[in-house]
């Protein structure tokens, strides 16, 4: 499967697939956003920043890319699996061009050369006044935890990072390892933002874990708001 995946007329063939659907749900759901003025100030000011949301919202993403738009410079962290190819391709189209990276797995030395360099792009990236956007929990999970990755390239930036927790009504969970919500149109949907969440340029091993911990929390708080709203129970 892998290697009809990784052609690229197939990948071309997913790729507008993704975006036209990615666009349908985007024009025909009512959206809602709640604690916008979190990230206004970032979305005027020229310095780095880091977007996160969980990798099983990826089909609600473009709603959160639209609020990026204004920001000239914009890309995204995808990881170099076959279901990133086609998925990097889509969202390069939409705006936002990928660096590929994923975490490598023990005595694998080429995947962690290769994640070495991608932090270093990202990271540079957002020292040049970026905005990155990542699915802290993504490719392989655990679901809705933020891998320590995300909070390095805070800390060794000093940007600020927000968090956004995104759900719709009606939707399609399906039963894969992210949980991912399928959202069908003519619905509602909802944004929440959290932020700005910082990680001190001193912070040690112990306290990027704390953080990593506390943010899984916040976000996953800020997606069960957006659940919330999408399905009227809240005001």
């Amino acid at each position: 499967m892998k290697p009809i995946l990784r052609d690229p007329r197939v990948q071309a063939v997913l790729a507008a697939v993704l975006v036209a659907y990615l666009k349908l749900i985007r024009r025909t759901v009512r959206w809602r956003h709640e604690n916008f003025a979190a990230v206004e100030p970032a979305l005027a000011a020229d310095h780095g920043a880091l977007a996160l949301f969980w990798h099983g919202r990826i089909p609600l993403c473009l709603v959160m890319g639209d609020v990026w738009r204004v920001r000239p410079k914009r890309r995204c962290m995808i990881s170099p699996s076959a279901d990133g190819a086609f998925l990097s391709v889509a969202l390069e189209a939409l705006g936002y061009p990928a660096i590929r990276a994923s975490s490598a797995k023990k005595g694998d030395s080429a995947k962690a050369r290769a994640l070495v360099a991608a932090f270093r792009e990202a990271v540079n990236w957002v020292d040049d006044g970026g905005v990155l956007v990542v699915t802290p929990d993504g490719p392989r999970g655990p679901n809705e935890v933020i891998a320590p990755g995300s909070v390095q390239i805070a800390k060794r930036t000093g940007a600020p990072v927000y968090l956004m927790g995104m759900a719709a009504s009606p939707a399609i969970r399906l039963k894969d390892w992210d949980k991912m919500l399928v959202a069908l149109p003519f619905g509602r949907g909802a944004m929440v933002w959290d932020g700005p969440c910082y990680a001190p340029a001193d912070a040690d091993e112990a306290a990027v874990e704390a953080l990593a911990a506390e943010w899984s929390a916040r976000l996953a708080a800020a997606t069960r708001r957006a659940e919330t709203l999408v399905q009227g129970r809240a005001d």
